[in-house]
């Protein structure tokens, strides 16, 4: 119900949060600031009012990457912050969603008009700071709007707010059916999947390559036609009797130099030998839509397809094709469990394989980047269709910044998640420490994160920098080991830790969750690991 003596601070930040109401907004991170208390007051008072969840946090690349994990798992979510560096620091979030076509709305809290371009404390020029790849909504430059209108679609938007003093309500909001009735409420629609125009000839040797949020339609696909699926964990195709385990090492066989075809699904990103076959002059690539501003694809397209999804009358492939590839996978994956059951000690595909096989059925994993989720795609497999077990990562743009929030965010925003990992490195756990500062009262899941710790950067490691003519360097300027006590890092923020050396006690620690957050630190080796990875893509069917 508005109030008679409302100031315009306040009437702009009211009009903002009905907005985000009608956009279909349920959760709001908030980071503390003075410029944008009338804000935060006004979110306080929608939450009191059971519209929508109130987070809150110190630091505002957390908030962002916080409410970047709420949205990916659930309904669109907004952080809210104050104006200057804050605004700043919203930037690896922002552009995460943008590049992998993730709802999110991003308030940011501005001066008055008339104080831009001096040098007034805390002003910058905020309208377009995100860059050309994301929306800017200048709200409040001609005065207070009696209400403003918001939509979402694939990606974020970022609402700049100016506000002038007084900045602090006269009296709570108490919202009334006139106040949601300003905005037109719309309730985000889930994904869309089209179907093919027409059915694709089964007579090519086609494989089908899930990438990151690829979605059912590449299983089904690959289901109806009969074609082998290489799926990357957060394609959410991982799944069913077509997924291959260990398709990268396949792809350098004559098996796989035998492709003739290539559909590709969602943003592939993870391996080289795909990359290889998608860049190959002998092979047809048809592409169907992927999400995010940059949706262009980095290879030569032969045909745009509308979606991944199969068309009923889809005819089914030579089923001697798939046989081949899933008889090559199962030998390949023989050998590769033979090799790691040989290795002394804990190795960090030991940890990935335990991780997968601790998500329940309607569970989550959040995975972080660099080598955690190139070791799951080793590890997963045997996941059945209908489990409804989730995985997600940050691979719009595949930074370690933020995992940790991200992974608090999505195990927060998914509705019914009976149980949510996280499996991230060492260095992108200490990249996004302060993620485990949740203040007193804050909502709080139930989420392990597995830390697999070699005390540096060992993808590196795999890649031409870490080449034994480059050893004399490489430490200080790749590994970059830290010697970081995590069990005292923790004990900081008052986190649950658990030291594990070996695979038993891993499985232990995984099976015995505290509840709440906790951290599971999985010591590895690194100084061998370029070795082990030698002999894994050494194995063949």
């Amino acid at each position: 119900m508005a109030e008679p003596d409302e100031n315009d601070a306040t009437r702009t930040a009211r009009a903002v949060v009905v907005a985000l109401l009608g956009a279909g907004v349920r959760d709001v991170v908030v980071a503390p600031g003075s410029r944008n208390a009338p804000l935060s007051f006004a979110v306080w008072d929608a939450a009191a009012a059971g519209l929508l969840r109130l987070h809150t946090r110190i630091d505002e690349r957390s908030a962002a990457f916080v409410a970047l994990g709420l949205s990916r798992t659930g309904a669109p979510a907004a952080v809210v912050c104050t104006s200057g560096t804050a605004v700043a620091n919203l930037h690896p979030a922002v552009l995460e969603a943008a590049h992998a076509g993730v709802p999110l709305v991003v308030v940011t809290a501005d001066r008055p008009a008339r104080l831009a371009g001096t040098g007034a404390n805390q002003t910058t020029d905020q309208v377009g700071i995100f860059g050309p790849l994301v929306e800017t909504r200048d709200v409040g430059a001609d005065g207070p709007p009696s209400w403003v209108t918001l939509w979402l679609d694939d990606g974020p938007v970022h609402v700049n707010v100016r506000l002038d003093e007084p900045l602090l309500p006269a009296a709570p909001w108490r919202l009334g059916d006139e106040d949601l009735a300003t905005s037109t409420r719309h309730e985000v629609d889930g994904p869309r999947w089209p179907t093919h125009h027409s059915p694709l000839d089964p007579g090519p040797r086609t494989v089908v390559v899930a990438g990151d949020d690829a979605g059912p339609p590449a299983r089904l696909l690959a289901q109806a036609a009969g074609w082998p699926l290489l799926a990357e964990p957060s394609s959410g195709s991982r799944t069913g009797t077509h997924a291959l385990r260990a398709y990268r090492l396949l792809l350098d066989t004559d098996l796989g130099r035998s492709i003739e075809r290539v559909v590709v699904a969602g943003h592939p990103t993870l391996s080289r030998p795909v990359t290889r076959l998608l860049g190959r002059d002998d092979v047809e690539v048809l592409a169907a839509p992927a999400r995010g501003v940059w949706a262009e694809r980095p290879f030569e397209v032969d045909t745009h397809l509308d979606g991944a999804a199969p068309h009923p009358e889809q005819q089914a492939a030579d089923p001697a094709w798939l046989e081949a590839w899933v008889a090559a996978d199962r030998a390949v994956s023989r050998q590769l469990d033979a090799l790691l059951g040989a290795e002394p000690g804990l190795t960090p595909y030991d940890v990935a394989g335990a991780v997968a096989r601790a998500v329940p059925p309607q569970g989550l994993l959040h995975v972080g980047a660099s080598s955690p989720i190139r070791d799951l795609d080793l590890m997963l497999h045997g996941w059945r269709v209908g489990a409804r077990r989730k995985v997600v990562a940050n691979r719009g743009l595949s930074g370690i910044d933020g995992v940790v929030s991200t992974a608090i965010g999505a195990a927060l925003g998914r509705p019914g998640s009976s149980r949510a990992l996280a499996l991230v490195g060492d260095v992108t756990f200490l990249h996004d420490a302060n993620g485990l500062v949740l203040g007193p009262g804050e909502p709080e899941p139930d989420l392990t994160i597995v830390v697999v710790n070699d005390d540096g950067g060992s993808i590196f490691s795999m890649l031409e920098q870490g080449a034994p003519a480059h050893a004399d360097r490489f430490e200080r300027l790749f590994a970059t080991p830290h010697a970081v006590d995590l069990a005292s890092l923790c004990a900081a923020t008052r986190t649950p830790h658990w030291r594990v050396d070996s695979l038993p006690e891993l499985e232990q620690a995984l099976a015995s969750p505290n509840g709440g957050i906790e951290v599971v630190e999985a010591r590895v080796r690194r100084h061998d690991r370029r070795a082990l990875d030698e002999r894994i893509r050494a194995l063949r069917p």
